[in-house]
């Protein structure tokens, strides 16, 4: 099988000591391409260093809410700046979103719209954080046109919420929630959504899967993920991968190994 986590922060302090390990054991269980998101300006450069360090690497650049208070307009010119030139193994603008456990809406309103807007007008698909904020996300995404590809990543929601965003054209990121059995309504909406707008990813170290510690997930548990999510579906782990390695494909336009599609 050939997985792809379609949203992993690898960069992170967590995996210094262990990056190159966490990577055997992840290819070693299937795993062929791993996308980086950005969050930060001052993460930017290790973000794109840290992907380019190895064949399976991708990458996005963005302004996470959680962060919007460490940034200026300068920022998001320097964004587009990067960004334009589609560099090498660029795929997204991201992760970029709203949160309505962490930080004031009305700060990061401004910021998602901008990235909205930007991600639109360089033809570039959309990283979207969104924890409790589905609903708010939808709207805004109808609001301003939005008709590009898209990934809600780490979806946590009802089969309704996914439903709008995957008719706006979006992709629904499947990670480690999906796992735990009390998730129940994300598990139903991963069960009957549309094949083909699912994605696999672990946001590792974060969302971490049933029986890893928190803050210790790894691309090495995609196929438990994977598992899962052929269970919910009723098929088989080797059926299902290869279509998800097509969604992931046209997601980003982009398939490891290969050139991007500009």
């Amino acid at each position: 099988m050939q997985l792809v986590d379609a949203h992993c922060h690898f960069d992170f302090p967590e995996f210094d000591d262990c990056r190159d390990g966490e990577l055997a054991k992840a290819r070693a269980s299937g795993l062929v391409g791993l996308v980086i998101p950005g969050v930060r300006r001052s993460d930017w450069s290790r973000v794109r260093d840290t992907a380019l360090a190895f064949p399976e690497g991708a990458y996005c650049l963005g302004i996470h809410p959680w962060y919007v208070g460490e940034h200026d307009a300068g920022d998001l010119e320097l964004l587009e700046q990067l960004a334009s030139d589609y560099p090498e193994r660029f795929v997204a603008i991201g992760e970029c979103g709203l949160d309505r456990l962490r930080g004031a809406s009305a700060e990061q309103w401004p910021w998602f719209e901008a990235q909205v807007g930007l991600a639109a007008r360089l033809d570039l698909p959309l990283v979207i954080h969104s924890v409790r904020t589905h609903d708010e996300v939808h709207g805004a995404l109808r609001r301003l046109n939005w008709n590009g590809p898209a990934l809600v990543h780490g979806f946590s929601g009802s089969y309704q919420q996914a439903a709008k965003l995957v008719a706006l054209g979006c992709s629904i990121g499947v990670g480690g929630v999906i796992t735990h059995p009390r998730a129940r309504k994300t598990r139903d909406a991963v069960a009957r959504l549309p094949l083909d707008a699912l994605v696999l990813e672990t946001d590792a170290p974060d969302m971490s899967p049933q029986g890893v510690g928190a803050g210790r997930n790894s691309p090495a548990n995609l196929g438990q993920i994977l598992s899962v999510l052929a269970e919910l579906r009723g098929t088989s782990e080797q059926a299902l991968a290869p279509i998800l390695l097509d969604n992931v494909a046209a997601l980003y336009r982009w398939r490891p190994g290969d050139v991007l599609v500009t």
